[in-house]
């Protein structure tokens, strides 16, 4: 099931996410969104032969250095991608030449990325160059480049040099010193130390040249090791180049260089290598993947988003976690947030249990640095940072420069007052247990987390004797709008809980696992004093409440701040903070992002207080319209989704949800340049699973309570519970079953949408698409002519592949590059079409449509059916574009003009299909609607009205007719 992306010329289909259009100003924000990784590193989505405007980087879990202002920060490390290409003399870069064609593919089944180019040299020789790589999910230290060279016109001297760039930088600054480096037999090494953390890394490449006889050679420009091949290729010849690259650093190896090298002679051919990176993503997928029907755009999108997660998730390393940012952009500079617990965590939790483990017990091992800013802070225990790096001491600036270059620094207090982070951790370790019984590690590693974190709630909450009560005062909660607030209702009742369930893992170690309760009663000092204490404070701390409305409020005095109702700043690009300012803000209701919903939401799953549907509701009320949704914080769409969905708000519910979903896609809050917005990945596969799907533990096991989004038809996804899988399969109380007979259509026809055919009805293309396939017919030697062609009318790519082979057999493989080459072909040829080339009639049928206010759409088993309709210069005049990325199955199945349908917002019976094939008006009919034939009675004889052409038809005749055909049919 395919379907084209509505902006920004990307492609979604179910699996992958194509770029059709090179677009420089978004180069960098594209980088992100191409990001592959295999959870030890991550690698943007830069070009392998350079660009000006590139923020080439690749990140390694854990390998962080000293940075000015930030503390510390993930260094850029060596880039394995520069890969030049020379041409009769001319070096390939898009800055230089003519880029012909052009198409970039993420793969996310198999996590490979791709790009077709056919580039045309300043010197006039065209050469087309694929290039594909991958991060190897089968052996994390290994990584594979191909590029695929072909001239197209002429004879070329081909030149390529494969690199290691041993000069990468942190947006200006260079973490590594340069140790050593040299030839070996298989190729090339180099070996680099970043300079404070002294963290040394080996890497290693060679190349293997296929498809013809190449000169090799090894040259080594300081820091920059490089082996080029020279070659001679003909016209239709295609040279494969094979870079294959292994790394590893002495946080696993003692001598990274020595490892990189052993590996990298070991290594078997890239095919091999890439079959089993390919296998180990098909088992990832199994337990991790959601299919959902009806819905194009967020299949791909929720898909991209766990892809994007699994990415950055550490297998073989319990020491890193998962920055805010994962491995893919110098946002907040690799530190780790709340983001990773409260909102990633739960997909690993009930997907990749191994993973969550991993992830938790980071913290563990972080939990001295969480000591040592309790105690830096004259608290006890373990008070976690807000921003955690890799010893856990707090990372976060405690100032930042101004935006201007006049303005005052910036204080940051999240360092110092932003404090609910540490029951955040207890939450998400009490969660993992409770899913996976994973006694051990709780025995090993969470009870110490929880206890401790404990202990510093014990010493940082304060006892009011005037009120009786206890609080916590001078903290940020979640909404970040508000810098230093009283009694914040979020903090204080996670606080609460956590204390609840420390002592609940304290008696169950003294029950089950005494000598362990005894070794953390002396470690952490839990006296019956202290324990009284928590039980004291559990009963008599504070949450703000307002019993006559029923509402929580957010922190105490909030009620009393000025209201705002954020409709007045409309339309706005910008947050509520960067209009209003700091100060400001402080002073108003608005929000950055949930703060009272998010309590309520992490007490939803469990039923426990302060949740209730009618505090839901309530406060939902009244929170969600003071709340910056759209330009405030990432994390809070996902959430307001969930929620909005429990409250029956279903159309709010879906908004929220897609765009969380498409973030990062496409570039919602114009900043995916700076990496992947983890925690809102986290919270699409939240939003799906426990939101529409409403997953709930019930009766010891999880249970569905779905609310599928309209157009959902079905919902299907695996949950890992206490040791079992358990598979959901949920299907639309509204799922229609599509028929194939014809619909019986109203006596009095509503008509408020044309949909359009491309081929034969608005341009001839059928000629460019038959010239395309006879050229690859010759070139397989199999027999085709124009007779045979006719029967390709309204046909798919592959279906018409399939009828031109007949009975020969062929490859998958060998099937898609057919169906690749016939598209490179075709679209070669339609490169000059204009609006010369529509068909008479056309123009005058479309504008008439438009003034009587009839919406219009495009209705083409054609992939290339978008960029054919702006060359063509009608896309000011269509509304919506069913096309080949539309829909699984193709003409004669409805499915591509109902899509059209949807799309419009109509009803089959209010629209008009226009069509030139046979299986194009039989689509209609199965659909339900009224169909024009264009052409000969013999082939489309079976449509309401036939016509030659629409040479000279005017929609009030076609309307008059129509009312004919319906009193017919009386």
């Amino acid at each position: 099931m395919d379907k084209t992306g509505s902006s920004q010329h990307l492609t979604y289909t179910d699996w992958t996410v194509r770029e059709t259009q090179f677009d420089p100003d978004r180069f960098r924000s594209r980088e992100t969104v191409f990001t592959i990784g295999n959870g030890y590193l991550g690698t943007r989505g830069s070009f392998e032969e350079g660009f000006s405007r590139a923020l080439p980087a690749t990140f390694i879990h854990g390998v962080y250095d000293e940075v000015p202002i930030v503390y510390t920060e993930l260094a850029n490390c060596p880039d394995w991608l520069p890969f030049v290409v020379i041409v009769d003399g001319d070096r390939f870069r898009f800055e230089r030449g003519e880029v012909l064609s052009y198409e970039r593919q993420l793969n996310l089944r198999q996590g490979v990325l791709s790009r077709r180019v056919r580039w045309r040299s300043p010197n006039g020789k065209t050469v087309d160059i694929h290039f594909e790589r991958f991060v190897s999910q089968a052996d994390e230290h290994v990584l594979g480049l191909r590029c695929q060279l072909t001239p197209v016109d002429s004879e070329s001297a081909i030149e390529i040099q494969a690199s290691i760039n041993g000069y990468p930088e942190n947006q200006g600054f260079n973490h590594w010193e340069l140790l050593d480096q040299s030839k070996i037999e298989q190729g090339v090494w180099l070996n680099l130390c970043t300079r404070s953390s002294r963290i040394q890394l080996g890497i290693a490449t060679k190349i293997k040249v296929s498809g013809t006889e190449a000169s090799l050679q090894a040259t080594n420009p300081p820091g920059y090791p490089t082996l080029t091949a020279s070659f001679l290729a003909s016209p239709g010849q295609t040279v494969t180049v094979d870079k294959l690259v292994t790394v590893f650093t002495s946080q696993e190896v003692d001598n990274p260089v020595a490892a990189a090298c052993e590996k990298l002679a070991q290594l078997p051919d890239y095919s091999i290598l890439f079959d089993a990176h390919a296998q180990a993503w098909d088992k990832i997928w199994q337990n991790s993947d959601i299919v959902i029907e009806g819905d194009v755009t967020a299949q791909l999108a929720v898909r991209y988003n766990l892809f994007q997660l699994l990415i950055a998730a550490p297998d073989n390393n319990d020491k890193v976690s998962i920055p805010a940012k994962t491995l893919s952009g110098f946002g907040y500079r690799g530190h780790i947030f709340w983001d990773t617990e409260i909102f990633i965590l739960p997909f690993f939790i009930y997907t990749q249990p191994k993973l969550a483990r991993n992830l938790l017990t980071y913290r563990y091992h972080t939990l001295p640095g969480a000591r040592r800013k309790a105690v830096h802070y004259g608290y006890k225990g373990a008070m976690y940072a807000w921003e955690s790096a890799d010893t856990g001491d707090e990372v976060t600036p405690r100032w930042l420069p101004p935006n201007d270059f006049y303005g005052d620094d910036i204080r940051i207090w999240c360092r110092d007052r932003e404090i609910h982070i540490s029951a955040d951790i207890a939450y998400a370790v009490w969660y993992y247990w409770q899913a996976t019984d994973d006694d051990e590690w709780m025995r090993d590693y969470g009870a110490e987390i929880i206890l401790d974190t404990a202990v510093f709630w014990g010493s940082r909450v304060e006892y009011d004797n005037n009120q009786e009560r206890y609080e916590i005062r001078g903290v940020i909660g979640a909404d970040e709008y508000h810098e230093f607030v009283n009694n914040n209702a979020f903090t204080n009742r996670m606080v609460q809980w956590h204390l609840e369930k420390a002592l609940k893992v304290y008696e169950w170690l003294r029950n089950n696992f005494p000598d362990k309760a005894t070794e953390l009663e002396e470690k952490l000092h839990l006296t019956p004093g202290r324990r009284s204490r928590w039980s004291d404070i559990i009963t008599n701390i504070w949450i703000p409440y307002d019993e006559s409305t029923g509402l929580i409020e957010q922190f105490e005095g909030f009620f009393q701040l000025q209201d705002i109702n954020l409709e007045d700043y409309e339309p706005r690009t910008k947050s509520m903070q960067a209009i209003l300012g700091i100060e400001e803000g402080n002073k108003r209701q608005v929000l950055k992002q949930p703060d009272v919903l998010m309590l309520l939401y992490l007490m939803r799953q469990s039923q426990e207080p302060p949740y209730s549907p009618e505090a839901l509701q309530k406060n939902w009320d009244y929170y969600a319209p003071r709340t910056d949704i759209s330009y405030g914080s990432s994390l809070g769409p996902a959430i307001h989704g969930i929620l909005a969905s429990d409250l029956g708000n279903t159309a709010e519910a879906y908004e929220r949800f897609m765009q969380a979903a498409l973030v990062d896609l496409e570039d919602v809050r114009n900043n995916a340049h700076e990496g992947i917005h983890g925690a809102s990945a986290g919270g699409v596969w939240q939003a799906v699973v426990l939101g529409f799907g409403g997953i709930q533990i019930g009766d010891n096991e999880p249970v569905a309570h779905p609310h599928l989004p309209p157009g959902w038809t079905r919902l299907k996804f695996k949950f890992f519970w206490r040791g079992k899988w358990h598979e959901f399969d949920l299907r639309s109380a509204k799922e229609i079953q599509q028929k194939v007979e014809v619909t019986p259509l109203a006596p009095s026809p509503d008509i408020r949408g044309f949909i359009f055919d491309l081929d034969g009805v608005l341009t001839d293309t059928a000629e460019y698409h038959y010239l395309a396939w006879q050229r690859l017919a010759d070139e397989e030697g199999l027999p085709f002519n124009r007779q045979a062609n006719e029967a390709l009318r309204g046909v798919s790519r592959r279906d018409s592949l399939m009828y031109i082979l007949g009975e020969k057999q062929y490859t998958e493989e060998q099937i898609q590059e057919m169906m690749d080459r016939k598209n490179r072909y075709y679209v070669e040829s339609i490169q000059n079409i204009s609006p010369e080339d529509l068909l008479p009639g056309v123009i005058t049928l479309l504008d008439e449509l438009k003034q009587a206010g009839i919406k219009i759409a495009l209705g083409s088993a054609s992939k290339n059916a978008r960029p054919v309709v702006e060359k063509l210069g009608i896309a000011n005049r269509i509304d919506a574009i069913a096309d080949g990325y539309s829909v699984q199955k193709p003409k004669p199945a409805p499915d591509l003009f109902l899509y059209a349908a949807n799309q419009l917002g109509l009803e089959p019976a209010q629209c008009v299909v226009v069509e030139d094939a046979e299986a194009g008006v039989e689509a209609a009919l199965a659909g339900g609607m009224w169909t024009v034939g264009l052409g000969p009675a013999s082939r489309v004889g079976a449509a309401h009205i036939v016509l030659p052409s629409l040479d000279g038809v005017h929609w009030t005749d076609l309307r008059a007719k129509l009312n004919n055909v319906a009193m017919q049919q009386q």
